[in-house]
């Protein structure tokens, strides 16, 4: 054998054994971050499934092949301040987040807490209406679900629920977010900066509005380095004209610029959003599953987003069988609920179930507001001059909302 042949050889063996060692250090650094991650998550506080409530989904939607292919799950903002609001509280930001597991293209459905829906049964098996939030503080999570599930035909099995510490402390291990605002957002952020502040314990500095305020108070006045107690403030805002629509879009627009920053955070910075925010979370994933989930977020993509119901009254004084309760009604809850499979899944042929069918039936017959109801400025109809979230910027009217009312 020449030399040159024995120096290919040995060439080579060092080239292999290379590639061995980087092998090697890549399969320890991903044991080692397993294990970080796993020891980090038994601070968790996992919520399981109560014995006597269980997650319903519609015979019709049990075993949707469409639905396979995505993964769907219930993510819930608490509003939990005083012990009047029961064992849970009501969740006054419920979003769904469905992952395209082919594309792994995230898309966000916000449902407005308003929302006029079946959200529980009384002793006797008849249907309780009211606005949907309440349905988790009837329930929790479980019954939460169980409301979307049944009145939107959806098949989700997952939630993960959060307070206001837990979206500040997100924000501030990711460096804070840069947030294009008016004056009219600026004034109530920091309105609910002062509340919010007292809840978690953490502080903040109140942005300086300008002087004079502007003509129009709507219109974006510039960009600001808002921390976490900001942030979640920002997310509380529903007294500008847009209300709750406008509220949600905000949540969903945090929600992205989070998702964008994690993916570029350091090992460092995503371990210390596992120590401080994992023990504030509540769910009924296991530790396998975050797991899995966590380490795909790369793969992730942020699409569209949007509000439910997209065809709607709003602020309707409903004669039964809740007088004078102020409601978003869906015009119709079945048309509705075509919208949100479209969106969603792409399901262009999407028929409702016989449930969504009666009870969308119901809503009309309670209401007397049904498809062919022609509304004034109080109905948003989905068309090309719309915004992203399915509402009339131009046409929305003010709605009466207190400061503390709610996350």
């Amino acid at each position: 054998m020449s030399k040159m042949k024995k120096k290919k050889r040995h060439l080579g063996r060092k080239i292999l054994f290379g590639f061995e060692i980087l092998a090697l250090v890549l399969l320890v650094g991903v044991l080692f971050l397993y294990t970080q991650i796993n020891k980090r998550m038994d601070k968790l506080g996992f919520t399981q499934t109560q014995d006597d409530q269980e997650v319903q989904i519609n015979e019709t939607v049990a075993g949707s092949e469409i639905l396979s292919g995505y993964t769907n799950i219930a993510l819930f903002g608490v509003d939990k301040r005083t012990e009047d609001e029961g064992l849970y509280g009501n969740s006054d930001t419920a979003i769904i987040a469905s992952i395209n597991n082919d594309t792994k293209e995230v898309r966000l459905v916000s449902l407005y807490r308003d929302t006029y829906m079946r959200v529980d049964e009384d002793e006797y098996g008849n249907g309780i209406y009211s606005k949907c939030n309440s349905a988790y503080l009837r329930g929790g999570p479980v019954q939460a679900i169980n409301m979307m599930n049944t009145n939107m035909d959806l098949d989700i099995q997952n939630y993960v629920s959060v307070d206001f510490s837990a979206m500040a402390a997100v924000v501030d291990c990711l460096g804070g977010l840069d947030i294009p605002m008016s004056y009219e957002e600026i004034e109530h952020m920091n309105n609910h900066c002062v509340e919010t502040s007292e809840q978690t314990g953490l502080d903040y500095t109140p942005i300086e509005k300008p002087d004079p305020a502007p003509d129009d108070q709507s219109e974006i006045i510039g960009t600001y380095h808002l921390n976490g107690v900001q942030v979640t403030a920002y997310c509380r805002i529903r007294q500008t004209a847009s209300g709750d629509q406008g509220r949600t879009e905000r949540q969903r627009k945090v929600l992205d610029m989070l998702a964008t920053k994690a993916k570029s955070a350091s090992f460092s910075t995503l371990s210390d959003i596992v120590d401080e925010v994992f023990p504030l979370i509540q769910t009924n994933f296991s530790k396998s599953e975050l797991i899995k989930l966590g380490t795909s977020i790369l793969d992730y993509t942020m699409g569209e987003n949007t509000g439910f119901p997209v065809d709607y009254v709003m602020g309707a004084d409903l004669t039964t069988p809740v007088t004078g309760l102020d409601c978003i009604i869906p015009t119709t809850l079945e048309t509705n609920v075509k919208y949100l499979h479209e969106f969603l899944f792409s399901d262009e042929d999407y028929q409702p179930s016989e449930t969504v069918s009666i009870r969308s039936d119901y809503i009309v017959d309670c209401t007397g507001f049904g498809e062919s109801y022609v509304a004034d400025e109080r109905r948003y109809l989905l068309d090309d001059e719309e915004d992203s979230d399915g509402y009339e910027t131009e046409n929305e009217s003010s709605y009466d909302y207190d400061v503390d009312d709610g996350y």
